[in-house]
């Protein structure tokens, strides 16, 4: 390939055709700013902190959108630069509601940061007339402020593209632009699915999930409640980002260590409750096999991508899978069978969950969750919330010891702890019902054709004689792509995986923030779901049908997979909503 040569601040760069400004300066180690450029996603120039001087141009350029050309010299430092970047910011905050000190995203607002980068010591160099928003906290799993809001169009961008949703976009001209739904609806009114990327995706505190960490503290308080935690398996390997670590760290010993000190009854594993949800799914799918149910069959774990199908194609919910998922299974057997060992009155246990997904919020509202006749989680957090009970507890995380969880419900195998990536779910249930419909034990144990972060994977796999086409799709727009091929007739799978965020729970839209600067130019989903898999190939227990727990469960309390009773505790049902 033919390269193109140019300069950058002096320094010589050679880089493909079609490369952009900014993505050439990384080249050279000159990162230049942004704050609405998402790569792939929401380039548009619009915001112009990315502004640099090309010499002969008449004017300053936006290095996210233009392209480089032979003998081109740039330059992104130069006083008429960083006048253009501060007089930019500058009027921004002209608009802007500067409560920092009691925003939920101070230390990771975008805006806030380039403030200081760039040396803004008035925030008041512009003021003026500014718009009044009324607060939105109609959805069950955020808020939208549109005070702080900086119209870059990254949520909107993410909310359209990643998630063919698209409830949220810009209304209005001019000086009263803004962001919200269209006719000025309510979130809570629209068809959202509450999976939060629109959150992760926004630079400032504009958008943020429902804080719920005061309901913990006060639970915690309580003498006459019992206060026992769950946390998904994605959690290990996101939380230490929150605190300076690399991406994929596994802090799994020093995350129970926290819970453990904050004063907890209790600190049990997710991948207990997916290593369950593996054994009623593999049931329920060997079961429709064998007796002619409905197939393709879906997995039903992500609750974003549940509320999308009953939101948008409400004609495929007998597709899915009736199994609760992992979070809302685990409040069920802990307020039943784990209640009952420990004479506790499931009215006085309170079941905290910590997920990486936002619509985990919603979710445990949802009608028939309420196995003990009361809801299976009393509190659903994000890992940016976990974050912050660590910091308001005065846990020194990183030099915190390794414990491990408590038990009977602490226990999980490799392929509970896989779920948190996509295709994780797809290849758990394989190696279960591989095993049983051969009737013994199966090598190896690894399904590669689902792993990886592709939007939508494809493999088929001979099991016990009989041809398996499986299908794995993460966001929510690759869903959509293969639901129509389901209602088309053009689809021959027997059965689907669908996250609804792209990467799966690695990448949802409770986990940690991120800058543009991180995620532009970093995998963040490919370290995080390495890490997962790096460590379920390094543990003995890899198939969930063979963890102790979850025999002695079945022993003791549901009979069997499948049984009258563990339909009655771990599975519910769906409705058709209407489509916004």
């Amino acid at each position: 390939m033919e390269m193109i040569n140019l300069k950058i601040n002096n320094m010589p760069v050679a880089v493909a055709p079609g490369t952009t400004i900014l993505e050439a300066a990384r080249q050279v180690g000159i990162d230049i700013p942004t704050l609405c450029y998402l790569k792939d996603i929401n380039e548009i120039g619009a915001c112009r902190i990315c502004t640099v001087e090309v010499k002969g141009a008449k004017a300053q350029v936006a290095a996210c959108v233009y392209p480089v050309n032979e003998g081109m010299e740039v330059f992104t430092n130069t006083k008429k630069v960083l006048d253009a970047r501060r007089t930019n910011l500058e009027l921004l905050l002209s608009t802007h509601n500067k409560s920092c000190l009691s925003c939920l995203k101070s230390g990771d607002c975008e805006l806030q940061k380039l403030c200081v980068d760039n040396g803004i010591y008035n925030e008041n160099a512009f003021e003026g007339e500014k718009n009044e928003y009324e607060i939105d906290d109609s959805a069950a799993h955020m808020i939208r402020d549109n005070s702080k809001c900086v119209l870059c169009r990254r949520c909107a961008a993410v909310c359209r593209q990643w998630q063919d949703v698209g409830v949220i976009g810009a209304n209005e001209r001019g000086f009263k632009t803004n962001i919200s739904c269209a006719f000025e609806a309510k979130l809570g009114e629209t068809s959202c699915v509450s999976c939060g990327q629109c959150i992760v995706a926004c630079p400032t505190g504009a958008l943020m999930e429902k804080d719920y960490t005061a309901k913990v503290w006060e639970a915690l308080n309580d003498p006459e409640k019992t206060v026992i935690v769950q946390t998904a398996p994605s959690i290990r390997v996101t939380l230490g980002e929150a605190f300076g670590m690399p991406i994929g760290s596994n802090v799994e010993g020093k995350m129970v260590a926290a819970l453990r000190r904050m004063g907890f009854d209790g600190v049990f594993d997710t991948d207990f409750s997916a290593d369950l949800t593996i054994m009623e799914e593999a049931n329920e799918f060997v079961e429709r096999v064998q007796n002619g149910g409905v197939l393709p069959m879906i997995t039903s774990c992500s609750p974003g991508w549940v509320k999308y199908c009953e939101h948008y194609f409400p004609d495929l919910l007998p597709h899915l899978s009736s199994c609760k998922s992992p979070q809302q299974m685990f409040g069920a057997i802990a307020k039943t069978w784990y209640a009952e060992k420990n004479g506790i009155d499931p009215k006085n246990l309170v079941v905290v969950s910590v997920m990486p997904c936002t619509a985990k919020k919603f979710e445990m509202g949802r009608d028939d969750q309420a196995a003990a006749g009361v809801p299976d989680i009393d509190i659903a957090l994000t890992t940016r919330e976990l974050a912050r009970l660590i910091e308001t507890a005065g846990l020194n995380f990183k030099n915190l010891p390794d414990e491990e969880f408590d038990n009977p419900l602490g226990t999980g195998s490799g392929a509970g702890l896989i779920f948190g990536a996509t295709g994780g779910v797809m290849e758990a249930a394989l190696r279960t019902a591989n095993d049983w419909l051969n009737g013994k034990d199966m090598q190896p144990v690894e399904f590669n054709d689902v792993r990886g972060t592709d939007g939508i994977k494809e493999a088929t796999y001979n099991i016990a004689g009989m041809d398996v086409k499986v299908a794995v799709c993460s966001g929510l727009a690759n869903a959509k792509k293969v639901l129509q091929m389901i209602k088309d007739g053009t689809a021959d799978y027997q059965f689907i995986e669908i996250m609804a965020c792209p990467g799966g729970c690695v990448n949802g839209g409770g986990q940690p923030f991120q800058p543009a600067s991180v995620r532009n130019f970093v995998d963040l989903k490919a370290l995080r779901a390495k890490a997962l898999y790096d460590t379920d190939s390094g543990m003995g227990l890899r198939k969930s049908h063979e963890n102790p727990w979850i025999k002695t469960l079945y022993s003791e309390y549901l009979e069997k997979p499948g049984s009258h009773k563990a339909h009655k505790i771990l599975h519910t049902s769906y409705v058709a909503r209407p489509k916004y």
